[in-house]
């Protein structure tokens, strides 16, 4: 066991320097803050209602406070049978967030560069250029934590197989069902596929040699193993998937349910949505220059700054020219619609990877370029949509995904892994000369490109305004009573200004990181001695652009980011104790209202798996215009309104509101969902129901007896995914529910026993109710999650004995063989 440590102190060095850089970069994390971002405080509003039943000890997984209910799948849920569930749970309960996260990145990629034989400060150095690239870092401030906690797995997935293809077949497919089964447990599919794509390129490749070299059998066997991997990752996450799976047929990717009354395409999402965060195809200089492009969406706050200057000569109040220029006046000048910030690799990144690509010998490069190539044209959407169309049209489940330019995180991958194997190859190579030589090349590439941004910004950039900002910049000229062009001049002033600003520091780090690479081939340092100054380096570069974006005021204390303060009206309708009624806030965006869920449960909400359904009643239904009757069925109770003149935030009470269960009098057949949409457009939800007429064969009408309507139906018992109700009528009738429809897990009992429901209303839940009194409870079962538990555990169980199975054979083979002398004495 000492031999062991021994042998392995380094990596424990490293990984306790890594802890440090985490508390020194993360502190307020150690005192008890958290991140704050837009995002955070939207995605906890959607929990509400799950947390108030997870401190309860219940668990579950459906939930009424967004868009009128929805499947708690791609909110949270718990998935216990999975093992990555406890490893995931491990992780966030000893670090606090998101330390966690940084720290997977930094050690899950160290690992992969000690796989590539590389020495292990060498190794520390890319970790540290991985995990710190900016778009990582954003992505934790914007509080995407799934899709930073997906890219963190890139690194061991990529060791996994490669020591599966050099022929260490149980380790290779034990560890790479490992990581990949983490990878799908963060649930952030668009990561994972991205990453899955870019291995495509790495297979194809290894095939080609694989028959080059005739070594086509061994290849093969490899394969298997990976492909048995995969297979065993995926049942480890079974519940995931399969739940997944089957909602994500009925939300806003799945397949369209309208012809007629929608722009949307029949299956899919729309391609301009899709594409909206397209990367620019010139904005890609962002990778050497991290403000060539202007940063973030937020404008200058910096008194000295030409826009400040120009707005101050105005006469206008100091206190509002600054909130004018950092709210009004973006720096950023690409054309995504906005932009937390820019996808930054590193200034020493980009020297090393392009001389990478000159000098390193590993077949490998050509997949990290192949990959940096596939994935850059991609991010271009719409900016260059050639090759993205190509996919968007054909390629399977590409056409599911939005941001497209989010593909960019597989380059930010790549980079430092040809960056490092470039170093590495500069320590093996003996051949100095030819090194030197590749290496001024890159030198000039990479400085020749800042130094004509720092001389002559202009000549590559166009710091351009587009006509929504001259629509902006004009309004202010107005409400200032001054020359909107001189404050457009001075907005276009400071962002040459700071692109210059970055070339300038990018041409510093460029020529500090050729000089030690100078000194090294040189043999003037040796290779530990260049390592650690490459690391150091990498962190002083990638640091000081990360802190732009998430320092100590991105965090606050736990209580501020949890709940904000409720408004008058608020306060007002939380005094209402009726279980389960919406709200409908008039005053926030119904697809992206993260205020409202935090109170009592929307009609509106936050989340990009909204079903399609609700998507599309509220395209057709609430968005030009407001449909009382919509509202009605939905049992919307309180409509929170702004005065027009005033903006004063006021409440109605909504009187005509059908209640949580009705009888209705008639029953209404479509033909269609069209012919459903333009029923509800006019009708009166009390007394008629719309149904469509494949559910004909679930109602009896011969026994639907006279007075229908009459009766009483009430909810009785509340849980989001069981409802108890009491049912009282002198006739069989037809209930309808103010209940979202999914009939991939909602199940009926009336007294005990399983009855069909069918949907009404284009949305709702409806059902025959006997004559006489009756409970009547809707259960949410649903087979995906647990059947696909009890083959998690499997799954789980099998993966645990791969990876007791891979230890005990790897140890075995590093125990030392007993001496001659040894063996007599025993």
């Amino acid at each position: 066991m000492n031999n062991w440590f021994k042998r392995n102190g380094i990596h424990f060095a490293i990984a306790a320097i890594f802890l440090v850089i985490c508390f020194i970069f993360l502190t307020p994390a150690f005192q008890g803050k958290t991140l704050g971002g837009n995002d955070v405080t939207r995605a906890q509003s959607t929990q509400k209602e799950i947390n108030e039943y997870k401190a309860k000890d219940t668990t579950i997984l459906w939930t009424n406070q967004i868009y009128g209910g929805m499947p708690t799948y791609q909110v949270w849920a718990p998935y216990k049978a999975n093992l990555t569930s406890w490893i995931v749970t491990g992780i966030n309960y000893t670090f606090p967030t998101p330390v966690g996260t940084v720290l997977l990145f930094l050690l899950g990629t160290y690992f992969l560069f000690i796989v590539l034989k590389v020495n292990p400060w060498l190794a520390a150095a890319g970790a540290v250029a991985f995990a710190f690239s900016s778009y990582n870092i954003i992505l934790l401030t914007a509080g995407h934590a799934n899709q930073a906690f997906a890219i963190a797995f890139f690194g061991p997935i990529l060791a996994g197989i490669i020591l599966t293809l050099r022929g260490k077949h149980l380790l290779g497919f034990s560890v790479t069902a490992l990581f990949l089964a983490l990878e799908i447990r963060a649930n952030h599919v668009q990561m994972t596929y991205y990453l899955m794509l870019a291995l495509l390129i790495m297979v194809g490749i290894e095939l080609y040699h694989a028959i080059k070299n005739k070594t086509l059998n061994d290849f093969l066997k490899s394969l298997g193993y990976i492909a048995a991997a995969v297979v065993l990752s995926v049942a480890v996450n079974a519940s995931i998937l399969w739940s997944t799976a089957d909602y994500g047929n009925e939300t806003i990717r799945g397949k369209s349910n309208l012809t007629q009354h929608t722009t949307e395409p029949s299956n899919g999402l729309p391609k301009d949505y899709a594409y909206e965060w397209s990367q620019g195809v010139g904005e890609c200089i962002t990778f050497l220059i991290p403000n060539a492009y202007g940063g973030g969406e937020q404008g200058s706050t910096d008194p000295d700054s030409h826009v400040i200057k120009a707005l101050n000569a105005t006469g206008a109040d100091p206190n509002q020219v600054t909130g004018i220029s950092a709210n009004y006046l973006p720096l950023y000048w690409g054309n995504k619609p906005f932009t937390a910030g820019p996808f930054y690799f590193g200034a020493v990144i980009c020297l090393l990877f392009v001389w990478g690509l000159m000098i390193v010998k590993n077949r490998i490069k050509w997949w990290l370029l192949g990959a940096v190539v596939l994935t850059m044209l991609l991010s271009f959407g719409r900016n260059w949509p050639f090759v993205s169309d190509l996919f968007f049209n054909y390629f399977p489940l590409y056409n599911k995904f939005r941001a497209v330019e989010s593909i960019l995180a597989v380059a930010g991958f790549c980079f430092p892994i040809l960056a490092v194997l470039a170093v590495n190859e500069a320590i093996v190579n003996e051949d100095k000369a030819n090194l030197f030589k590749k290496l001024k090349i890159a030198f000039y590439i990479t400085g020749g490109i800042v130094l004509i941004v720092a001389a002559v910004p202009s000549l590559l950039l166009s710091f351009s305004v587009s006509e929504q900002q001259a629509g902006v910049i004009a309004q202010i000229g107005q409400a200032l009573k001054t020359d909107s062009s001189a404050i457009t001049r001075a907005l276009i002033a400071d962002r040459e200004s700071i692109a210059q600003a970055d070339a300038i520091r990018s041409l510093i780090f460029i020529a500090i990181a050729f000089g030690i690479a100078w000194a090294f081939l040189k043999k003037k340092i040796n290779p530990t001695v260049a390592s650690l100054a490459f690391l150091a380096l990498i962190l002083v570069d990638l640091w000081g652009i990360d802190k732009r974006y998430l320092n100590h005021d991105s965090f606050a204390p736990k209580q501020d980011n949890e709940t904000p303060q409720p408004r008058e009206v608020d306060q007002f309708i939380m005094k209402d104790k009726d279980p389960d009624f919406r709200v409908f806030d008039v005053t926030q965006s119904i697809k992206g209202d993260g205020l409202t869920p935090f109170f009592y449960k929307s009609l509106g909400g936050y989340s990009a798996a909204r079903l399609k359904r609700w998507e599309e009643l509220v395209d057709n239904q609430l968005s030009k215009s407001i449909n009382q009757d919509v509202l009605d069925m939905m049992n919307v109770k309180y409509i929170i309104n702004a005065d027009p003149k005033t903006q004063n935030v006021g409440m109605q009470v909504n009187q005509t509101a059908c209640g949580h269960a009705w009888f209705v009098k008639s029953i209404k057949y479509a033909d269609n969902a069209d012919q459903e949409m333009v029923a509800i457009s006019s009708f009166t939800p009390k007394d008629e129901a719309i149904v469509d007429k494949q559910y004909k064969s679930v109602i009896d009408e011969k026994t639907l007896g006279a007075g229908a309507g009459e009766g009483k139906i009430e909810l009785t018992s509340y849980s989001p995914d069981h409802m108890i109700y009491k049912s009282g009528s002198t006739a069989s009738q037809i209930a309808v529910f103010s209940e979202v429809y999914y009939n991939k897990g909602w199940k009926m009992y009336i007294d005990g026993v399983e009855k069909p429901y069918f949907r009404a209303d284009y949305l709702l839940r409806a059902a025959q109710i006997p004559v006489g009194n009756h409970t009547i409870e809707f259960k949410f079962e649903p087979a995906s999650y647990y059947t696909g538990e009890k083959i998690s555990l499997a799954g789980s169980i099998l993966l645990v004995l791969a990876l007791g199975g891979a230890a005990y054979t790897e140890n075995k083979k590093k125990a030392p063989a007993a001496k001659p002398a040894d063996k007599k004495k025993a």
